[in-house]
């Protein structure tokens, strides 16, 4: 039988998904470091190294049988797979941020610009505050949007908040905690449960 096909994010998730692996009993550390590949053979598993935001893509429509992704991917979304178990890495939060020097009043009627990576997130959470506000969707560094005028306040991801330290913006509200959990495609449980189950077994132990 062919392996499973597992897809991981690239950057500091990738990293913390091998560990995490590692500690149950695979060893994917082939798929770290300066290489070009993006399919490897290893551990009895394919891995596929993938842009974050592309992961529950893959999953969903079977490219791969699992995968690691972020929260904020999930939901922005909305992919259909199964997601069995939250792996607790990849810790940050989607967070709302605007100039320190330039702080937006929400008493105010004043026509207000947001920019961000998440316009289904961000358009949720300014319904829920009875807000409205014009959403500017960009695909590059967010914090640009606040600091050229394009936007009044941005929303994005924060680890540390150094990023925003030092580019004098201020967080402003959290709209959502974030770590990565394992997804799995609903046609592949079906087909290889129980694989599926060993391995989703194996990393609970260990998370």
């Amino acid at each position: 039988m062919k392996p499973l096909v597992l897809a991981l994010p690239k950057g500091r998730v990738h990293e913390e998904a091998v560990a995490l692996f590692a500690r149950a009993g695979w060893d994917l550390s082939a798929t770290l470091g300066d290489t070009r590949l993006l399919v490897h053979d290893v551990a009895g598993l394919r891995v596929l190294v993938v842009r974050s935001a592309d992961v529950p893509t893959y999953v969903e429509h079977g490219a791969a049988d699992l995968g690691v992704a972020g929260r904020d991917v999930l939901e922005e979304d909305g992919a259909d797979v199964y997601r069995p178990l939250d792996l607790g890495i990849g810790a940050c939060r989607l967070s709302v941020a605007e100039p320190a020097g330039r702080p937006v009043d929400d008493r105010a009627l004043a026509h207000v610009r947001v920019a961000t990576k998440y316009p289904r997130l961000t358009r949720r959470w300014l319904e829920s505050r009875g807000r409205f506000a014009e959403i500017i969707k960009l695909s590059g560094s967010i914090e640009l949007g606040a600091l050229t005028g394009l936007a009044d306040r941005i929303v994005d991801l924060v680890s540390s908040g150094k990023t925003l330290a030092a580019n004098h913006l201020r967080e402003v509200e959290v709209i959502l905690p974030v770590t990565s959990a394992l997804v799995v495609n609903r046609a592949s449980l079906k087909l290889r449960g129980a694989e599926i189950d060993a391995i989703v077994g194996r990393l609970r132990a260990v998370v």
